[in-house]
């Protein structure tokens, strides 16, 4: 048995055709039959039904999550060997929010890169919920975001706390008031980001706890998308502190006090606790958690 055999298999089941399979590995249909005969022989059974469409048998199904294990763990000792190496490399699935791609993640990338240029980073933008979940199925190595639950296959640190406020335009008749009181969530309309984000859920759970039916003019995806419908005075809205520093500051945006939003939420990194952390990721976690809280907090 060897790790093309196995590959062999993993791809047949996935493509349900012998030639389909040769393709992808590139690969002739006989050598791709010769390959499971092998298998076959080897531990006197019968893996594939060669019957169209092609499948794997009962006992083919088992095998097969048997050698997905095992090329996991050859994946494994490869990384561990790539670790010898002294300088820390790698690649490094980034999962956050939009607003903390865009705000945070700049000047912490940018001081990583000039530390460590053999490691390479890429960033998808998700909702904080939707970190945990792609973290714990390995869609993602590590995510920075609102840490809204503890799980035990998972490990967490918190970065940095935020919290959320609410703003209008300077043109908005609120814009002139020192604090605001949680009935003019109820009279303003309001601009809301989408339900699946921490923002919205904190939101609508004051509403709830006041008993507010809010006036919602529209519901957007993003803070980046909130901030600019609210500066063009379409609405108020309630906003990470975070992501409003440089509209606060160049007089687009007013923030007005409101003191049942005055809740600490923690940002923080997320990785699975059982995974191997090749030299990449141990640098970066090591270096992200070093970090001061003004790392993270904008002084705009």
């Amino acid at each position: 048995m060897n790790i093309s055999q196995l590959e062999t298999l993993i791809t047949i089941s996935k493509t349900m055709s012998f030639r389909k399979a040769g393709e992808l590995l590139n690969l002739t249909q006989p050598a791709v039959s010769a390959q499971i005969k092998s298998l076959e022989d080897e531990f006197r059974t019968v893996l594939v039904d060669r019957s169209q469409p092609v499948a794997l048998t009962d006992r083919g199904k088992v095998f097969l999550n048997h050698a997905e294990r095992i090329l996991e763990i050859v994946d494994e000792l490869k990384l561990k060997l790539l670790d010898l190496d002294q300088n820390p490399q790698g690649h490094i699935l980034l999962g956050t929010t939009t607003s903390i791609a865009i705000q945070i993640l700049p000047r912490i990338l940018s001081y990583f890169q000039d530390q460590f240029p053999r490691i390479k980073t890429s960033i998808q933008s998700m909702p904080s919920s939707q970190i945990y979940e792609q973290v714990e199925n390995g869609m993602i190595d590590v995510g920075i975001g609102y840490l809204i639950e503890r799980n035990p296959n998972l490990s967490t640190s918190t970065l940095y706390y935020d919290t959320f406020e609410l703003v209008v335009s300077p043109k908005h008749p609120l814009a002139k008031k020192k604090h605001a009181t949680i009935d003019a969530l109820g009279t303003t309309p309001l601009i809301m980001l989408s339900p699946d984000t921490v923002g919205r859920r904190f939101v609508d759970n004051i509403l709830d706890k006041h008993g507010i039916e809010p006036n919602i003019v529209m519901e957007l995806s993003s803070s980046e998308e909130v901030k600019r419908m609210v500066e063009l005075d379409l609405g108020a809205a309630v906003i990470s502190k975070q992501a409003i520093a440089a509209e606060l500051r160049l007089g687009t945006l007013v923030m007005i006090p409101l003191s049942e939003l005055e809740v600490s939420h923690p940002v923080g990194v997320i990785y699975k606790s059982s995974r191997y952390l090749n030299s990449a990721m141990q640098q970066f976690l090591s270096d992200l958690k070093g970090m001061p809280e003004t790392q993270f907090v904008s002084s705009e």
